[in-house]
């Protein structure tokens, strides 16, 4: 499929839109009272810490609401102001956080609906509707049906997925098959792999030593394709289409484990090729995200700190609020994943989500006397939801020294 002259061509039609519509006064404004707030204007004045009776805050020095999120609600938003009487859909979740999707349904924005098969049913877009493309993107066959229906297309696509769908046109450009590190039921990797012709999504560091040991040494065919079943191209072959590759990654993944696994699959073709024949077999561009580098950068910062413990605000879908997760985790660090202030209380309870598991609740999380909490957020975050959650700390700790004294 030649998907780069598709996008042209969609790109240039006139029901195709990926700028606002002249009302970012209104929506700044609309964005400013939903998600903002003044405690959190106040942690960063203060060089991100904040004492309140016996507990400190501190809050990593780069959290929350990225560009490109931020550009996806305000795009979202001035499709509303725009079209105040045509029904308008949205492919997935705008972002990952529930406060965000809220307030988007409650602008009459309707999810497409999921069919029993678990597939997107677009039989209820008609020409005269507008469809958001979220921040994660979609894929190429869903963009290719909207265009056939004829309706308005948002495409509030992040700029630097877009970035990592120009590096896998180059991939295919030379035949090589992508190696995607990311999740492969992910809305991202599901966008991304939609443009190439040949590609395998790995995980993690695990899954990409693996692959390369079959690359060196070969192994068990069905074995391969049984372990990554659901992650790579129809009519992909480990023995045939592993001899050039093309390094590409979803954007909120671990930095430094998309750098390792370049670093492998690298080293892993000039074992077999030689360093000389290595610019034939292997292509790398970087592709991570400015935002979630400096994410992760702040938690790494955060974590060589002396906390009592740590709170991971944001979806628990949001793959870049876990991997900041991971960070803490390592430290061992006591941590608590949570998607909101809802989460805690009442009392001193919470209920969080550990790394890969179900939720949980935790009775008495919040120690007896001076602490220091560690606080940070994934890039699809309100500054409000932040500082719910740390009206609630303080309120608890509170409440304890009301009860001791």
């Amino acid at each position: 499929m030649d998907t780069k002259t598709f996008k042209r061509t969609l790109h240039s039609s006139d029901h195709y839109y990926r700028k606002g519509f002249g009302h970012e006064a209104e929506v700044t404004q609309m964005l400013y009272s939903e998600y903002q707030s003044s405690l959190i204007q106040q942690l960063r004045e203060n060089g991100y810490k904040l004492q309140h009776g016996n507990v400190t805050i501190s809050l990593a020095e780069a959290f929350g609401f990225c560009w490109g999120v931020e550009r996806a609600i305000a795009l979202a938003y001035e499709t509303r102001q725009q079209f105040p009487t045509e029904r308008i859909w949205i492919t997935n979740e705008i972002i990952h956080n529930p406060l965000v999707n809220q307030n988007v349904r409650e602008m009459q924005v309707e999810f497409i609906p999921v069919n029993e098969q678990g597939q997107k049913d677009f039989s209820v877009v008609t020409s005269e509707d507008v469809v958001i493309l979220p921040a994660f993107g979609a894929s190429i066959q869903e963009m290719q049906l909207l265009n056939k229906i004829g309706c308005k297309i948002m495409d509030t696509t992040c700029p630097w997925v877009s970035k990592v769908w120009n590096s896998v046109e180059k991939h295919k450009k030379r035949n090589y098959t992508s190696i995607i590190h990311g999740k492969y039921n992910h809305e991202e990797t599901i966008a991304t792999s939609s443009f190439a012709d040949k590609y395998l999504v790995v995980l993690n560091l695990q899954q990409a030593q693996y692959v390369c040991n079959y690359i060196l040494d070969g192994g068990d065919r069905e074995e391969f394709l049984a372990k990554f079943a659901g992650a790579y191209s129809p009519g992909f072959d480990p023995d045939t289409d592993l001899e050039c590759i093309g390094i590409a990654n979803q954007t909120t993944m671990l930095k430094g484990e998309t750098e390792q696994i370049g670093k492998l699959f690298e080293r892993t073709l000039m074992r077999k090729y030689g360093p000389s024949q290595i610019n034939n077999h292997f292509q790398s561009f970087n592709t991570i995200c400015d935002a979630t580098q400096e994410r992760q950068d702040a938690m790494f910062k955060l974590v060589e700190e002396k906390l009592d413990l740590m709170v991971v605000v944001g979806g628990f879908n949001s793959s870049n609020t876990t991997h900041l997760l991971e960070i803490s985790n390592e430290r061992g660090i006591p941590s608590y994943h949570i998607d909101s202030a809802h989460r805690i209380g009442p009392g001193n309870r919470i209920q969080h989500k550990k790394l890969h598991q179900d939720l949980e609740v935790v009775e008495n999380w919040l120690p007896s006397g001076p602490i220091v909490v560690g606080i940070t957020s994934g890039a699809s975050t309100p500054d409000k939801v932040v500082s719910d959650v740390i009206e609630k700390i303080f309120d608890i700790k509170a409440a304890m020294g009301f009860r001791q004294n």
